[in-house]
């Protein structure tokens, strides 16, 4: 499977009586009803672990362009209507800056650990706490309360998989408890954040910014408010889109396709 398709529903496995695995590119499984795979004996996998340095340097890559207005700086520089560069036109600091990460797995980690070069407080919030050598390693304190995370952060960062549980996990009460002068950034799913709340908050300045790589749906309807904010930035869903790493999922999908066949155990198997 690439970008969700062939979509793997009853008819599919129905007409595909020997299949016995599907390999599915990226780390996001919620397109995946595991249950009904199951059900016909059909095993699952994903590649996790290969997206998440090009992942986080897309976050880090984002929240950079947000801070510093880099969409706006370019069009301005640009612009054949430019004839001057206004010297009241200001950015935001990341170095020093607090950044809270919501999700604190492999991606998150690694954002961290670019964080820290850049001398950020870092908080997080995560389903599990990370051992105190981790913590210790990138400078992170826990907030077992995601409450505490946004009351305190200038850019919060989602990370999370797309669950039950954080569907919609950002929302207007979410939004409302961030500082007026905090980034939003979300490299995960589009679904954790509410997008209706998010347009309302971004127009009535309860946040002062949101740089998304992922949106529902995607692309999204050309006249949908977001694509109207000067203070939105929005990337096609290009977090793992290098040369290097698409190629090594091409090449976790076949090793897995590989050893399902032959009934050997399966490299990143979805359980």
């Amino acid at each position: 499977m690439w970008y969700h398709k062939p979509v793997i529903n009853e008819d599919m496995l129905q007409s595909l009586p020997n299949l016995k695995i599907v390999a599915s590119s990226g780390v996001g499984i919620d397109h995946l009803d595991l249950n009904l795979l199951s059900s016909y004996g059909v095993k699952a996998s994903n590649t996790p672990f290969v997206v998440s340095t090009d992942t986080a340097d897309l976050g880090m890559a984002l929240m950079l362009a947000s801070s510093r207005r880099l969409v706006e700086g370019y069009q301005m520089a640009v612009s054949c209507d430019t004839e001057y560069f206004p010297a009241d036109w200001l950015g935001t600091e990341v170095s020093g800056a607090t950044l809270g990460i919501v999700g604190m797995g492999t991606i998150g980690y690694k954002v961290a650990e670019r964080a820290k070069g850049f001398e950020m407080k870092i908080l997080y919030h995560n389903r599990n706490r990370r051992n105190k050598e981790e913590e210790s390693a990138v400078g992170a304190i826990y907030c077992k309360k995601i409450d505490d995370l946004l009351q305190q952060s200038d850019f919060v960062l989602l990370s999370v998989n797309l669950t039950p549980e954080t569907h919609k996990l950002i929302g207007k009460r979410e939004l409302e408890l961030m500082k007026p002068t905090a980034t939003l950034i979300n490299i995960s799913r589009g679904l954790v954040v509410d997008q209706d709340a998010l347009v309302e908050a971004l127009q009535n300045k309860v946040i002062k910014a949101a740089a998304l790589d992922v949106t529902y749906p995607e692309p999204l309807p050309r006249d949908h408010p977001l694509l109207k904010l000067k203070n939105v930035i929005i990337t096609p869903h290009i977090g793992s889109a290098t040369k290097k790493t698409r190629r090594l999922m091409m090449e976790n999908m076949t090793e897995s396709i590989q050893a399902g066949l032959t009934g050997l155990p399966i490299p990143n198997e979805v359980l």
